[in-house]
């Protein structure tokens, strides 16, 4: 049975780690799907660390948008995170803030059609103050739309505060 699970809270909030305790909680053999797009080296050496920390029991996939074009039915999968995916999307349209939260539901909704666990992590930019940067501002604008998009359809939505997790739906 397919299940939408959303975990957001800050920076350093610990929304990876209780999303990876509950994915191991949910499955032996869970699947880590990250979204980072790697600029250079030393974020590669930091993937390449994170993996082999995370252990043999998972599944690790790197994909920076098209989350669809892997098939997981019957997975329980940990996205980590909505925030840099959705960063692809909007650099990859020049910051075009409609075109970019388009093209990131459109593929939410098609890779969620498959009958699996989902397990989202995002970060809630927009808590901090107004940037004076406008390519800033409009980023956070999509990144929140987008967070608001997931949660609607969400089963679960978790709130990460200091390290501790409060339910909101």
């Amino acid at each position: 049975m397919k299940r939408i699970i959303l975990i957001t809270g800050g920076a350093r909030s610990g929304k990876s780690t209780y999303a990876e305790k509950m994915a191991l909680s949910l499955s032996s053999t869970p699947v880590y799907l990250a979204t980072a797009r790697i600029w250079d080296e030393e974020f590669r050496q930091r993937v390449i660390r994170h993996q082999q920390r995370r252990g043999q029991e998972w599944t690790n996939i790197e994909e920076e948008k098209q989350l669809s074009r892997h098939q997981l039915s019957g997975r329980t999968i940990l996205i980590d995170c909505v925030t840099l995916w959705c960063t692809n999307f909007f650099f990859d349209v020049n910051a075009d803030t409609d075109s970019a939260l388009t093209a990131a539901k459109e593929e939410f909704d098609h890779f969620t059609k498959q009958d699996a666990t989902f397990i989202f992590v995002t970060n809630e930019i927009g808590m901090g103050a107004t940037s004076d940067n406008e390519i800033q501002r409009k980023f956070t604008d999509m990144q929140g739309w987008m967070n608001q998009y997931i949660a609607a359809q969400a089963d679960e939505v978790w709130l990460m505060v200091s390290g501790i997790p409060v339910k909101v739906k």
